[in-house]
């Protein structure tokens, strides 16, 4: 394992021979010779996916200490030594830039602090979330007292056998305190400070609404919201509904001021084409930040905001009726104007980095303008703040392939790989309703 795994004997094309062959060989084989050897082939992979992380840890920090150790070398700003290096993880990965920025955390950690960690998990001993959870719960730490939780327990392979996430990260976390209290107190402190509210898509035309906060707030939310709804429910005042949906609707009512059955009156858009919305038609319409809903639920909104006399404004917005891409906006701006990013957003509806699903936040130029790159939505492309950022690094390069037909996007990285974005096509023909 440790040879297969170890990058120095093997070449890349090496260990995808030995893909192929797990992919042709070693699972039919064990199907074949009963479920007892299933399970045995099952472990085995899940040591195989341990030990390459951990194989990707050790070159994960090679690869980022090469670069700042070249840049430095050029006489690059310190500040600037860092700079996108977690996006190339990332797309390496195939990944989003956010997650390669934690794999890089983790992979710094284990090399430098957390050898027993690293030691188990390449030996397949330890999974990769399980190194991820004691690299969080110490991140607070100083260097050496990371390296005594370390030790305590991960020197001994059979100190985490068998515990499942919640006891691994209260055994991390009650170390941590023993050795630093005021480290862990400052941390909670820190946390704080993160304090927020998401909102992401579900299945069936629903969304997940999170807020992260300090634990003593949240439970206190979370006890009134069912402390009324069981008031509801045994004053023969919910109507029908159980507790969940009641508690789901207190919530809306008390943050917007309107009871469960009303519309909020928030501007929404919705991209949907005429067939669509006004001949009855089944192409899927889109609402940027969240995804595609059924054509007749985009009519049922519209219908009941046009029906509660809520401001309903159409744009028309054209598309090739080939495949949906939405035709250029010309500017000589610097800037893109509102209604040129508008388009770019809903062209590319998130993060044109591969991998990457983040709400846009920049419109940059493909060619920089100052390279004489027109402000047009052909040369523009919507990124993430974090995208941006790794974009402005040295040796990144983005450049429009010559395909009239797709919004093609390659980015080239320091190391010389390529990765191609498009952006999803649009239904056709389309009417903005916002």
């Amino acid at each position: 394992m440790d040879t297969l795994l170890s990058g120095d004997e093997l070449s890349p094309n090496d260990i995808r021979r030995f893909l192929t062959r797990i992919a042709a060989i070693a699972v039919s084989e064990a199907v074949q010779d009963g479920a007892a050897a299933a399970i045995d082939t099952i472990t085995a992979l899940e040591e195989l996916k341990a030990a390459a992380a951990g194989a990707q840890a050790v070159l994960t920090t090679r690869v980022a200490d090469t670069i700042r150790g070249q840049r430095r070398d050029a006489g690059r700003p310190a500040a600037r030594w860092n700079t996108g290096i977690a996006t190339q993880i990332g797309l390496a990965r195939r990944d989003s830039p956010h997650r390669g920025t934690t794999h890089l955390g983790l992979a710094r950690a284990l090399t430098a602090e957390m050898p027993h960690t690293l030691a188990q998990l390449r030996r397949g001993d330890l999974s990769e979330w399980r190194a991820t959870l004691l690299v969080r719960e110490t991140a607070c730490l100083t260097a050496d007292d990371r390296r005594l939780v370390d030790a305590r327990l991960c020197a001994d392979p059979t100190v985490l056998t068998g515990k499942g996430d919640s006891t691994v990260v209260a055994m991390a976390a009650r170390l941590a305190a023993e050795l630093d209290a005021a480290a862990v107190v400052r941390r909670k402190a820190r946390a704080a400070r993160h304090r927020r509210v998401t909102v992401r898509p579900a299945p069936d035309v629903m969304a997940h609404l999170g807020a992260l906060l300090p634990m003593d707030r949240a439970v206190c939310v979370w006890a009134t919201l069912r402390r009324d709804a069981d008031t509801l429910i045994a004053t023969g005042d919910a109507g029908g509904r159980t507790r969940d949906q009641v508690m789901a609707d207190l919530l809306v009512e008390r943050t917007t001021g309107l009871d469960h059955v009303t519309s909020p009156p928030v501007a929404v858009q919705i991209v949907i084409s005429d067939e669509a919305l006004m001949g009855g038609g089944d192409t899927a319409a889109e609402v940027p930040g969240y995804g595609p809903i059924p054509a007749a639920a985009a009519r049922e909104w519209i219908a009941d905001a046009v029906g509660s006399e809520t401001a309903v404004t159409l744009r028309k917005l054209y598309a090739r009726p080939t495949d949906g891409q939405l035709t250029a906006v010309e500017s000589v701006a610097r800037c893109f104007p509102t209604g040129l990013a508008r388009l770019i957003d809903l062209r590319d509806r998130a993060c044109r980095t591969p991998w990457c699903d983040a709400p846009i936040r920049h419109h940059d130029h493909i060619r920089p303008h100052e390279a004489g790159g027109p402000t047009t939505a052909d040369n523009g492309l919507g990124l993430c703040a974090a995208c941006n950022l790794a974009k402005q690094g040295d040796g990144w390069t983005t450049t429009r392939t010559e395909d009239p037909d797709v919004h093609t996007v390659e980015f080239r990285t320091p190391t010389g790989h390529t990765y191609r974005s498009t952006p999803p096509a649009q239904p056709l023909p389309l009417r903005q309703v916002s």
